[in-house]
């Protein structure tokens, strides 16, 4: 009997530590998606003087939070319209019991070329 509830409690154990795992995971994936959705927006608009593409730019951003660029909706645009771009990232993980999980998030982010126009940042 003792032995069966050692197990139980083990097995109770190792669920909650994998499931721990898998939502911090997750928060840290989603903000390498919110991360490289705000560094590709700009860069959709050539004008803003960024050196790389929007597609670099979040994958660099991805990148340094951990995470794989898996898509990028962020094609450049030469106009003065307002844009939204969409990324989606991916991170591995290894749980407790052995198995390896790809978790994913994506973002969106907008940005508005007209903005650059306005009463300069004090």
């Amino acid at each position: 009997m003792l032995v069966g509830v050692v197990a139980l409690v083990a097995l109770l154990a190792l669920a909650l530590a994998g499931s721990g795992i898998l939502v911090s995971t997750y928060a840290r994936t989603a903000t390498a998606a919110d991360a490289a959705a705000l560094a590709a927006a700009p860069v959709t608009f050539h004008p803003f003087g960024a050196r790389g593409s929007p597609t670099q730019e979040a994958g660099r951003l991805a990148r340094v939070n951990g995470a794989r660029l898996v898509a990028c909706e962020c094609a450049p645009d030469p106009t003065w319209v307002e844009r939204t771009v969409t990324v989606t990232v991916e991170r591995v993980v290894t749980v407790p019991w052995g198995q390896t999980l790809s978790v994913r998030a994506t973002s969106r982010a907008t940005f508005d070329p007209v903005r650059l126009l306005e009463a300069p940042l004090r």
